[in-house]
């Protein structure tokens, strides 16, 4: 088929291009052409195997699968296995390694403690209490007032400057959500029902969803440059940025990007985990991934590792955006532009750069589902 014969248009083949491609063609029965502007399929869960090192890893940082959402974890099964890896994370502070997320461990360690875990709120309290914040208006507030400054400032402040690339003090306190707390000794970072990373890897799950020969992938394609030669009446599920779709007509969102620093180390395992967060702000980089540890079950060469650093940036117009930055600036952006595509008969924006929201994997699942079984499934003669 021709590029303008089809009446369904996916832009992306990341999570939320690639469940919707894939329910079209197999529930719909219809043919559905993927816009991909890169040379893989995949988007940011895309995985690869280091030529030199035989280690398959994420290019574009670690990602961990978890979900305690029945309805996506059975539906991404049709497509994987997954192994038992389960995330731990720890940091970095002044040269000492601690557990991060803050648990009781990282609280004795800091502080030279041995404290228990009915202890932990009255000593955190007296520590909360030296602040004069009387009300929370920002992340840093937010932090400050669950765990105290001094912890806030060893793991927190440097590490999420650095991520965000803004001051804490300007960052909406909703963010501070996403790092868990906790007054035991759980050094688990998710409590999803289930975890784990695919057996085959990424690449493989987005191979075995966009299987059938009704769906059509066009790898380095910008939609922009094929948008005129489209379908007129075509509908297009666009998961790209939101504000570009539009030519930026009210102006640019903000994101941040990423940039990696692949190494081969002559070690047989280099800094025993999966991720290593480096919480100082005189460490340029947020992170170190080392992911022959995300496959436990795989026997890769004992005689050398690959690491991965990790830096944030503040994404420029050519630099591929990873995350949106929630200010209140860019909230009064997003929903200018989500009544542009109100406006849209033909036209469906979302996914983590569409809906300009900080979706996990099986966020973006379950939203891509949400939506198909809304709109679509019994209503193709409609469109």
């Amino acid at each position: 088929m021709n590029i303008s014969e089809y009446k369904y248009v996916i832009v992306g083949s990341g999570f939320f291009g690639a469940v919707l491609a894939e329910r079209i063609a197999n529930q719909l029965q219809q043919p559905v052409l993927v816009l991909e502007k890169r040379n893989h399929i995949g988007g940011n869960c895309y995985s690869e195997t280091d030529k030199e090192t035989g280690i398959e890893f994420h290019q574009y940082g670690t990602h961990i699968f978890h979900t305690s959402n029945e309805k996506v974890w059975n539906y991404i099964n049709k497509f994987t296995t997954f192994n038992q890896y389960r995330h731990q994370v720890l940091t970095t502070h002044k040269g000492k390694v601690y557990q991060m997320p803050i648990n009781l461990e990282t609280i004795n360690s800091f502080y030279n403690l041995q404290l228990k875990p009915y202890e932990v709120e009255s000593f955190l309290t007296s520590i909360i209490n030296k602040e004069s914040i009387s009300e929370i208006n920002s992340f840093e507030d937010k932090a400050i007032s669950l765990v105290g400054r001094d912890l806030y400032e060893a793991f927190i402040k440097g590490y999420s400057e650095k991520h965000w690339q803004m001051p804490c003090s300007e960052l909406p306190a909703d963010l501070l959500k996403r790092l868990p707390f906790r007054k035991n000794y759980d050094e688990s970072y998710y409590h999803s029902k289930y975890q784990g990373i695919p057996t085959d890897g990424y690449t493989a799950i987005f191979e075995n969803m966009l299987a059938n020969e009704l769906i059509h992938i066009k790898l380095n394609t910008d939609f922009f440059e094929a948008k005129e030669n489209l379908a007129k009446d075509a509908f297009i599920f666009y998961s790209g940025p939101i504000d570009k779709y539009f030519n930026y007509c009210y102006g640019k969102l903000n994101w941040r990007s990423l940039r990696f620093e692949k190494s081969v180390e002559p070690y047989e395992d280099y800094q025993g985990t999966a991720v290593m967060n480096f919480a100082d702000a005189d460490i340029p980089f947020t992170r170190v991934h080392e992911p022959k540890h995300l496959h436990p079950e795989r026997d890769y060469h004992k005689h050398h590792t690959l690491t991965i650093k990790e830096y944030s940036l503040t994404a420029s117009s050519d630099d591929e955006p990873y995350y949106p930055i929630p200010n209140k600036t860019n909230e009064q952006l997003i929903e200018q532009y989500k009544q542009l595509t109100l406006a849209e008969k033909n036209l469906v924006i979302a996914g983590r750069l569409g809906d300009y929201k900080y979706y996990d994997m099986h966020e973006t699942i379950a939203r891509a589902l949400e939506l198909f079984e809304n709109r679509f499934q019994n209503r193709a003669d409609e469109i």
